[in-house]
């Protein structure tokens, strides 16, 4: 039985209906606005084909790998048919394996957990600390930002020609950044990782909602992503890519589920013999709803069409550029410059505002949620804002109160389920607060910059 439902033909690539769009909020200076959400790089909404599908499924939910019943056994052939669906979105090697986890992070660590004793870690400084930070227990080189994409696979060559000694090495790259949106040469950093004896794996949190992910054709070893990014907001990820690191660490977790048989040692103890399939690494009962509500993401986006999506999204890309561009004030934040290609993620600095202050002024006073701080990305947005990026800083808004220069930004994200208004709003919004000053007082509250009451 399959709980996915048929995708209408698309021949005009409208926005994908996504639930919240008729979501209301209050606005302080009186009456209420439908809510532009334009936060997707932290949480996309999810894919209203998502909720039926998960909702269709709901009613005959069972236990997972561990029943003989028939909504036991629906639910397993589920799981396990969900797990094929990310692989054909990703076009894996036939001998990968998917492994389900609860985010982009959680699917970092496990790799981590997994790497081969002595194996070296290059990451640029411009990770999201997704995966930046989770290799604690492997020896780290943290590379300087690029400037262009050549420069990025010069860096990585000169990298890995000298290293010392000569064993295990792991490149962990972006696939798209999580603070200025621009694409990262991947397939050429795969080659040089491989052409050096290194593997690669791809953060894909902010490249897979918007690009296609060939696994094969970018030649990485593995996939990173999360469900919440990808319009399945359900507590899921994915790590997906070759098998040999994985067969041979210890599980992520102990328990159930990651052990195919359990026995007494006439010594007391308990003898394990572990699964050598992406169960090792998914003990416990896992989170059906959060694998299905994934494939049924991935069946959705390709069944839409990537080359309309990322028309529209280009479209939508040019519009905000276009209409920041007309504001001398602000500056977007950028690393190979304004001809880049990229995703739906702008950051942009205002002069004479503190970013929290504007970024609550977007939704106190017209209803436009997006993203200030410095995006669990501090060295990057460090970096792009001139100051040291061994700077401390914290990942929420700035201690700066209004009006006060701060070293942090504001992020407008979008993607699938964006309509033009919604960017039309933030455009002319920018324009406003920008010459003719915030309509309401706001003072800082624990951190946030908040409307005075």
């Amino acid at each position: 039985m399959s709980f996915f439902t048929a995708a209408a033909d698309q021949s005009v690539c409208a926005p994908l209906p996504v639930l919240g769009s008729d979501v209301t909020v209050p606005l302080v200076t009186g009456g209420e606005v439908t809510y532009a959400a334009l936060d997707y790089a932290a949480s996309a909404p999810a894919l209203q084909r998502v909720w039926d599908d998960v909702a269709a499924y709901a009613p005959y939910y069972g236990s997972v790998h561990r029943g003989a019943g028939y909504l036991s056994q629906l639910s397993t052939d589920l799981f396990e048919n969900a797990r094929r669906t990310v692989a054909e979105f990703l076009d894996c090697r036939a001998a990968d394996q998917v492994v389900f986890t609860r985010s982009t992070t959680d699917s970092l660590n496990l790799l981590a957990a997994a790497l081969p004793a002595g194996c070296q870690v290059f990451v640029f400084e411009t990770e999201h600390h997704a995966s930046l930070l989770p290799w604690r227990d492997a020896r780290v080189t943290c590379l300087d930002a690029p400037r262009t994409p050549r420069q990025a696979v010069e860096t990585l060559e000169r990298a890995l020609a000298d290293r010392e000694p000569h064993g295990p090495a792991l490149v962990c790259v972006t696939g798209a950044s999580n603070v200025t949106g621009e694409l990262w040469p991947v397939r050429e950093l795969a080659a040089a990782a491989h052409a050096h004896g290194a593997r690669i794996v791809l953060d894909a949190a902010q490249l897979a909602p918007h690009h296609p992910v060939s696994v094969q054709d970018l030649d990485v070893d593995w996939v990173a992503f999360s469900g919440h990014k990808l319009y399945a907001p359900f507590g899921s990820g994915v790590l997906a890519g070759r098998a040999d690191w994985l067969v041979a660490a210890e599980p992520y977790l102990a328990g159930g589920g990651a052990s195919r048989k359990v026995t007494r040692r006439k010594d007391g103890g308990v003898a394990v013999e572990w699964h050598e399939s992406a169960a090792r690494h998914e003990a416990g009962s896992p989170n059906v709803i959060g694998a299905y509500s994934i494939a049924s993401a991935c069946k959705a986006l390709a069944e839409a069409g990537f080359d309309a999506l990322v028309a529209r999204e280009q479209h939508l890309i040019a519009k905000v550029r276009a209409g920041l561009a007309e504001v001398p004030e602000v500056r977007v934040l950028s690393l190979f410059g304004d001809d880049a290609p990229r995703v739906g993620v702008i950051s942009f600095v205002v002069d004479g505002w503190n970013s929290s202050h504007f970024a609550a002024a977007l939704s106190a006073e017209y209803g436009i949620g997006v993203r200030d701080g410095l995006f669990c990305a501090h060295p990057l947005v460090r970096t792009l804002l001139g100051s040291d990026p061994q700077t401390q800083g914290e990942c929420g808004a700035p201690e700066a109160a209004p009006g006060e220069e701060s070293l942090n930004a504001i992020r407008v994200s979008f993607g699938a389920g964006t309509p033009d208004e919604h960017v039309e709003r933030f455009v002319a919004a920018v324009k406003e607060l920008v010459t003719e000053g915030a309509k309401w007082t706001y003072r800082t509250e624990e951190g946030r910059c908040v409307p005075a009451v």
